[in-house]
This record gives structure tokens, sequence and C-alpha cells, in this order.
């Protein structure tokens, strides 16, 4: 059993590149996710059906889709690519940066949902009174409601990281099958099952892949568990 953990400077390189990638899509995410999921949840505004929509767009479509969208968007001709890449110096089609890209996209639906279901949980009475002692909505959201969405906050997070782990059909179609710059675990995967005698290394990278999501699915459950007993104490 020993050939399971004998994993070759490539098949560390994709785990690495998932990881960082994955990390990295999740982060990126976090900020426009809570605005979304706050306009959604507390917002009454003309086109929120239409935004909801877009949100959960990237759950229905198929993958390769969504990544063929950001190739005509993101890749060096297309609007925002060009733009990005004359005036920033950045460039996503082909390089990790676009399969963090990818794979933000395609999990941000997850965390959006996660989030906006904790603020709709949210008693919101507990902000009115914080609002009658003069604090300003700001102050109320970052002292009263985050703390409050704690545990679903992390839970959208960690579910995520764990599509960004398993993301495969926009990521390759996107950045292609590159090894170590936008190889990742499922590319990695598909290529073993392409070569002959690439069994073995399919099987190693797939356990690893199944450790990695539990390991953050089951972070995910604790942390949220101990943020609870926490609020419930104070």
């Amino acid at each position: 059993m020993t050939w399971l953990l004998d994993l070759t400077p490539d098949e560390w390189n994709a785990v690495r590149l998932s990881i960082k990638v994955a990390t990295v899509a999740m982060l990126a995410s976090l900020p426009p996710g809570i605005l979304i999921a706050l306009l959604l949840a507390r917002g009454q505004f003309w086109g929120k059906t239409l935004l909801n929509g877009l949100v959960h767009l990237p759950l229905i479509l198929p993958p390769v889709v969504t990544g063929y969208l950001l190739l005509l968007t993101f890749g060096k001709r297309g609007p925002a690519g060009a733009f990005l890449a004359e005036h920033f110096g950045i460039v996503f089609s082909f390089r990790w940066t676009g399969a963090a890209l990818a794979c933000g996209v395609m999990g941000f639906p997850l965390m959006v949902r996660a989030i906006r279901l904790s603020i709709e949980a949210v008693d919101r009475k507990m902000e009115a009174a914080a609002g009658t002692l003069g604090a300003n909505p700001y102050w109320v959201f970052a002292t009263i409601t985050l703390p409050l969405i704690l545990p679903g906050l992390i839970a959208g997070a960690i579910l995520s990281f764990a599509k960004a782990m398993g993301e495969f059909g926009a990521t390759i179609t996107f950045v292609s099958n590159i090894p170590n710059e936008t190889q990742t675990l499922p590319s990695a995967i598909y290529t073993f099952t392409q070569v002959p005698g690439g069994d073995e290394g399919a099987l190693r990278l797939t356990l690893i892949s199944i450790v990695i999501s539990m390991a953050a699915l089951v972070a995910s459950e604790v942390l949220a568990r101990r943020v609870g007993r926490r609020m419930d104490i104070e």
C-alpha cells in the first residue's frame, strides 16, 4: 500500500496547485459573495430575480459552457481579458489565475446560497435595537449581523473550496490542462485515465481528492458548531 503515498513530482505539483487554486478562489469570492447574499436577502429592487438567476446559472449550465463563456470574456482577445492585460498586466487564460477564476465562478452559487440563508435567519429586531442606540448601518452589520451569520459564512466558504477542488469542465475549457501551471487534481486524474498504466496514479490522486474534500467538510462542520456554541454562551 506504500505506492498510494509515493507521489511523483508532477502529482505533488497537481495537489499543491489544486489547494492553491481552491484557496484563492474561495478567498476572492468571499467579499462579493457577502455583498450579493446581502442584496438577495434584504434588497428590494427591480431585477432581483434576474440577479438571483445569474448567480445560480453556473449550477445548471454545463461546466464547459461556463468555461467557454469565461474564455470569450477573459481570454486575451475578450473584452475584459484584453483590458486587464493591457492596463494591469493581468492574464487569466491558460494561467493558474484563470483556473482560480473558473473555480471561483463555479463555487460562487454555493457560497452565496449558504450566506444568504444565514442572513435571512438573523433576527432583525437585534439590528434595529442597535440602530436605535445610534449605531450606523455599517457598524451594525460588522458587530451584529456578521457574527450571527458566521456559521453560514464558514459553511459557504468551505463548500466553495470543496467545489473548487473538484472543478474540471470549466477549468479545462478556459485554461486547458498544462502541467505545473493549470493541471489541477481533476485534470491530472483525467490525464492518467487516458494513458496506459495510469491507473495507479489516477487512484492515488482520487484518494487524495477524497481526503482533502472530506477534511474540508469536517472542518466546516466543527468550526460552525464551535462558533454556534460560543454565540449561545455569549
